[in-house]
């Protein structure tokens, strides 16, 4: 291939790129949010096969601990530590493992291939981009400025810090953050001690992920689309710009 070739082959891409870039990333990280659902899926109609390749490849982005996760085709969306037939012992290393390593039962359901904190932040991303894209117009979209972005950040890095450090120095089942006694003292045990305890699916620590990965997801999306939106119209605006100097010079030459 010649060197006029070469860049003619890549200047297509670019521009490609730059007119189908939305669409692209809405369709591809769509299926990169959507494909840990399938793993409980294929569960469940014993394609055990399929299911353990999604564990795995997601596994390498998520701790995937079971009472962090949702369940699929089972009694509950998630559970707590004393829910699940995983033994927690004083070796920390190992229940991280033995949670890790459940994906679940035909009695509890199968688990989806990561954590709800996952689901929320890389769900509420793709949501935010499909809700960009629907829009009419994009050419006045102010990008989010950097201190609301850094706002919208804190509390997942809050929320996550915390929990890494319970971990740590309580251990799963014994932290700060599994117990949240803490809250419990604020509020005067106003609320139902499921509410403080533990990760399942509408507890506190439930509903802190919920709240700060949406934020997180809202946040990347509304600071970085309007300026790819901006940068790939210039794009397009100087191509359209070369395509009519040289009809004009073209035009130029021939009269």
């Amino acid at each position: 291939m010649s060197h006029d070739a070469r860049g003619m082959s890549m200047k297509s891409i670019v521009l490609w790129g730059a007119k189908y870039w939305l669409l692209v990333f809405c369709v591809v990280y769509g299926g990169w949010v959507i494909l840990p659902f399938l793993a409980p899926i294929f569960m469940r109609l014993g394609w055990t096969g399929p299911a353990d390749l999604i564990y795995s490849v997601y596994g390498a982005f998520c701790h995937q601990m079971a009472q962090r996760s949702f369940f699929l085709f089972g009694p509950q969306a998630m559970y707590n530590l004393d829910q699940l037939p995983v033994p927690i012992t004083g070796d920390e290393v190992a229940n991280l493992l033995a949670l890790r390593a459940f994906v679940g039962n035909a009695d509890l359901g199968w688990k989806v291939a990561w954590s709800d904190r996952m689901v929320y932040l890389y769900g509420s991303v793709w949501l935010s981009a499909l809700v960009f894209a629907a829009r009419p117009t994009k050419r006045h979209l102010l990008p989010l400025r950097w201190p609301l972005f850094l706002l919208l950040s804190l509390p997942v890095f809050v929320d996550g810090v915390t929990h890494m450090l319970s971990d740590m120095a309580g251990g799963i089942a014994g932290g700060v953050r599994y117990t949240n006694q803490w809250l419990a003292d604020l509020t005067g045990n106003a609320l139902p001690m499921w509410f403080y305890q533990g990760d399942a699916f509408g507890s506190f620590n439930s509903w802190m992920r919920l709240i700060s990965g949406v934020l997180f997801g809202f946040a990347i999306v509304s600071l970085a689309f309007p300026l790819l939106a901006r940068g790939t119209r210039q794009v397009l605006r100087l191509d359209e710009l070369t395509r009519v100097t040289v009809r004009w010079k073209e035009n130029q030459e021939a009269a």
